[in-house]
């Protein structure tokens, strides 16, 4: 027998425990579970945003394929045109034109609101499951990211009440303008990257600020100074430089998201900087020299990644340099601002007269808020974030008032903040009323600040509060956007027949041809992952008088015989002049088939033009074709 004493169980236990090594997969253990908990809470938040966004837009979920909003279906019709045209990215069709439109001429995407980023982010989604899809995923994930990223700044950067920032983040993803901007225009409500932008701001201004670092008397056991390898007293030269190097990328992206959006963020954080200088010059002496400074070298970084592009949207083929609004008729109504939205629950349909359409119920922030956020900003104090979200709130609410302040569709010959504007590049072109957009996020700060200090204290002052933010957001409450039938793409479309008479690539002629009022064809092209290519269609670009900006391009007199036929149903009188101009127009365009579908209004009256203009037609699934050149 061994004269070893046996090791038991409990001495081999007792010897793992005691040995530093084995604690380490239960540290990690512990941290995992408590960085689950830590999010727990997030995730829960931004669920319960993604079911509200789905709630907003389930009628159009219903169907995707066979429904578009009620309130602006051109526009819908354009943007799944624009995402089946990114989504080309994936096959190697890259570039920042197309001649899939305007033939033979061509579109300039970037003088289009052609949401490039979020088209080849999506590329596939398109691919599989048509644009359709992709438009109704987009509509949802634009509100509930945008409501989720902005929680997740509030909640972050202002270490708010996580119930604050819940509640700063709804405002800001289901703002009246946010839903009125989703009937279609997905450029305007794709705000998600911009709470990361402001972080990136806020995180550049705290790296050049001295004083915002931790110090031994704060935090003992954060080093600083020599002990931090900073000398005391400097810039976090290394945090600059990343945040620089961070925000130069996603202004990049945003670019290619929505310009017009990034535009509005940067004026607006122009005026709170200017406000905070002036508030604060203790701060601006402290971080303003190195703060320019990272912002010249993020500016200068971004442009490197933006100056073809730039150049290309407003001095390359096809770009425009100018605004084809009008600022005068894109106008913010004073009495909208305290009206409630047509589209929330309580609204009234009345108040819609107040702006251009149902997409631009920009400023429908109404009384209640307007009343309860001018008492959170005096209850807060002389705060510098404070002041400077109020002077941006009355600067871009402001300017949205247009050049002429108008009152209840009237106009009162008093001019408007955006008068000043007058003639400056680029920002003249800007719509007026969409300057107000820039309003809701701020409020919403103003709001998170009042109600976590309202939740960290007690009493009636905690009442008061929360039943004042209350009563001024339930009237904002939306109603989910209504939906209407879809016209049908016709089988010779879906079913690939088109191929019979034109290869891809090639040019394919609807009948009748597609304009900005009156886009249906640009579906068929869609379908087809834009494999054809069509005359006219709705875009932008420089076709209007002298070269200015226009919607469309001028009918050809072929196109403008077949918008009559189908508008009055009427046999126009064909003679030798008019099929010279058909024969014309078509080697103009490069177009190798004609193709009327049979469920078309006036159809027999425009076949028999047709036929009369290219000769006898072949008819094939639901529609009539005409081969007017070789297949090519």
């Amino acid at each position: 027998m061994s004269s070893r004493a046996p090791i038991t169980p409990t001495d081999d236990t007792a010897t793992q425990a005691n040995h530093p090594g084995s604690r380490v997969p239960a540290r990690r253990l512990t941290r995992l579970v408590r960085t689950t908990a830590r999010h727990r809470t997030d995730l829960l938040v931004g669920l319960f945003f993604a079911a509200f966004a789905g709630a907003l837009t389930h009628r159009l979920w219903a169907d995707p394929t066979g429904l578009l909003l009620a309130l602006n279906p051109e526009d819908q019709v354009l943007y799944e045109w624009f995402l089946a045209i990114d989504a080309r990215a994936l096959l190697g069709d890259v570039g920042l034109s197309t001649d899939r439109l305007n033939a033979p001429v061509g579109v300039n995407l970037m003088a289009n609101t052609s949401v490039i980023a979020l088209g080849v982010l999506f590329a596939p989604v398109t691919l599989l499951f048509g644009a359709p899809v992709t438009f109704a995923l987009l509509m949802t994930v634009n509100l509930a990211g945008t409501a989720t990223a902005w929680y997740l700044l509030f909640s972050r950067t202002l270490r708010a009440h996580r119930a604050a920032a819940t509640l700063g983040g709804a405002l800001c993803g289901f703002a009246p303008g946010m839903v009125s901007q989703s009937n279609s225009h997905l450029h305007m409500t794709a705000q998600w990257l911009l709470p990361v932008i402001v972080w990136l701001v806020v995180r550049l201004l705290r790296a050049a600020d001295p004083a915002a670092r931790p110090t031994p008397a704060s935090h003992p056991a954060a080093p600083s100074g020599p002990a931090a390898g900073l000398p005391t007293g400097a810039p976090d030269r290394r945090r600059l430089t990343t945040s620089a190097m961070g925000l130069a990328a996603a202004v990049s992206v945003q670019v290619f998201v929505g310009e017009e959006v990034l535009f509005l963020a940067a004026l607006t954080l122009l005026v709170m900087a200017v406000t905070m200088i002036v508030v604060d010059r203790d701060l601006a002496r402290r971080a303003l020299p190195a703060f320019v400074g990272a912002m010249a070298l993020a500016t200068g970084t971004a442009l490197l990644v933006l100056a073809r592009p730039l150049w290309f949207q407003f001095a390359g083929p096809l770009g425009v340099a100018d605004g084809m609004f009008s600022p005068h008729y894109f106008s913010a109504d004073l009495r909208s601002w305290w009206a409630i939205s047509p589209l929330s629950l309580v609204g009234d349909d009345g108040s819609a007269r107040l702006s251009t359409g149902p997409a631009e119920y920009n400023t429908f922030v109404g009384w209640p808020l307007l009343v309860v956020t001018a008492g959170c900003a005096c209850w807060l104090g002389r705060r510098p974030l404070v002041l400077a979200c109020t002077a941006g709130i009355l600067v871009m609410g402001g300017l949205s008032l247009g050049p002429e302040v108008v009152f209840d569709g009237d106009g009162t010959g008093l001019p408007g903040p955006y008068a000043l504007l007058g003639g400056l590049p680029v920002v003249d072109g800007a719509l007026p009323m969409r300057f107000a957009l820039a309003v809701p996020p701020l409020m919403a700060t103003l709001l998170v600040l009042a109600v976590d200090r309202a939740l960290r204290a007690t009493g009636r002052t905690r009442r008061l509060t929360l039943v004042a933010v209350a009563v001024a957001l339930v009237p904002l409450v939306p109603a989910p956007l209504p939906t209407t039938e879809r016209p049908p793409v016709p089988e010779f479309i879906t079913a690939g027949h088109w191929r019979t008479c034109v290869e891809p690539g090639g040019v394919l002629v609807p009948v009748p041809l597609a304009t900005p009022k009156e886009p249906w064809p640009m579906k068929w092209a869609t379908a087809a992952d834009a494999e054809f290519s069509m005359p006219q269609g709705f875009f932008i670009g420089p076709h209007g008088r002298g070269g200015s900006a226009a919607m469309g391009v001028a009918p050809r007199p072929t196109s403008a015989l077949l918008a009559d036929v189908a508008r009055s149903g009427l046999r126009p009188v064909v003679g030798d002049e008019q099929r010279r101009r058909a024969a014309a127009d078509v080697e103009h365009w490069g177009a190798s088939c004609v193709v009327l579908p049979a469920g078309t209004a006036h159809a027999d009256s425009l076949r028999l033009t047709v036929e009369a203009l290219y000769g006898p037609s072949t008819r094939l699934s639901d529609a009539w074709y005409w081969r007017v050149r070789e297949a090519r």
